[in-house]
C-alpha cells in the first residue's frame, strides 16, 4: 500500500532539484523503480482515465487544455509531439484546430491502447502516430518537431531535467516548447479548500470509480512534490530554453509553463 496523508494542510514536500527521482509520492524509492511504479498506476487507472479526469477537475481540465492549444496556435503543416499523451485529448484538440501531424508518446502502453481506441471511434484514422516509450529517451529523431507538449505527465517523469533536454533535442529550433501540470495555488484561501478536496476526497473518489485509492493518492502527493511554479521557469532556461513564461490556471491548481528553443 502507498503511504498517504490525511492531514488536510500537509507540510510542504517539495523535492529539491534533481531528486524527484528518490520519491514516488511521499515514498522514497529507488530512482531505477520509479518509471515502473509510474507504469503501473496508470495502468491501473487507463480504462476510467478520462472519466477520473472529469469527476476530479469538475470538466474544467478540458478548459485548461483547450487553453493549452490556443497557445499552441496550431497551423497546416505543423508538427507536435504530444509526451504523456496517452489518451488523445491534447492530439486530438490540435488536429481539430488545423494542425498537421501528432506523434502521441506516452511510457504505458495500455494508455496508448486507450488513445488509439479513441482515435478510431472518432474516426481519426491519419494523422497521428502511437508510440511507447520514456520522456527521458524519447523515441523521436532530433530537430523534427515545430513543437512539444506534455500534459499532467512532467511531474511523474523520474528525472525531470533529462525529459526537459530531451524536449529541446526533438524540437527544430524556433520550436515551442508548452508544459500544462497542475502546480502550486496561488491563492491562501483557495489552497486550503484545494488540499483538503486533495488529500481527503480524491483518493475515495479513485476507489469508488476507478477501483484504486491507492493510485490517486500517489498523483495528489506527486503534485505536492513538483516544482513551484518559479523553480520550474529556471529549470527549463537551464535546459536551454528562451523566453521561458508561466501562466497560473485556476488561482495555480495548474499552470502552463512554455519556452522556445533556438
Amino acid at each position: 500500500m502507498f503511504r498517504g496523508m490525511s492531514d488536510s494542510n500537509p507540510p510542504d514536500t517539495s523535492a529539491p532539484t534533481g531528486q524527484e527521482g528518490q520519491w514516488f509520492g511521499f515514498r522514497p524509492v529507488d530512482p531505477a523503480a520509479k518509471s515502473g511504479l509510474v507504469r503501473a498506476v496508470f495502468d491501473s487507472v487507463a480504462s476510467k482515465y478520462d472519466l477520473m479526469n472529469d469527476l476530479m477537475s469538475g470538466g474544467i481540465h478540458r478548459l485548461w487544455k483547450d487553453t493549452l492549444i490556443d497557445m499552441v496556435a496550431p497551423k497546416a503543416g505543423m508538427t507536435l509531439l504530444d509526451v504523456a499523451g496517452g489518451t488523445g485529448d491534447i492530439a486530438f484538440r490540435f488536429l481539430n484546430r488545423g494542425g498537421g501531424g501528432v506523434v502521441v508518446c506516452d511510457i504505458t502502453e495500455s494508455m496508448v491502447r486507450v488513445g488509439r481506441d479513441r482515435a478510431i471511434d472518432r474516426g481519426i484514422l491519419s494523422g497521428v502516430d502511437w508510440v511507447v516509450g520514456d520522456a527521458m529517451r524519447l523515441p523521436v529523431a532530433a530537430r523534427t518537431m515545430d513543437a512539444y507538449t506534455i500534459g499532467f505527465g512532467l511531474r511523474n517523469v523520474t528525472h525531470i531535467d533529462e525529459a526537459l533536454a530531451e524536449a529541446r533535442r526533438v524540437l527544430k529550433p524556433g520550436g515551442r516548447f508548452f508544459c500544462l501540470e497542475f502546480s502550486h495555488v496561488v491563492l491562501p484561501v483557495l489552497r486550503e479548500i484545494y488540499d483538503v478536496y486533495s488529500f481527503n476526497v480524491l483518493p475515495k473518489l479513485g476507489r469508488m470509480v476507478a477501483g484504486d485509492e491507492d493510485s490517486y493518492r500517489y498523483l495528489v502527493e506527486s503534485i505536492r512534490r513538483f516544482p513551484e511554479q518559479n523553480a520550474l521557469v529556471k529549470r527549463i532556461e537551464a535546459a536551454g530554453f528562451t523566453s521561458v513564461r508561466v501562466r497560473n490556471l485556476t488561482g495555480g491548481i495548474a499552470a502552463i509553463h512554455s519556452g522556445w528553443r533556438v
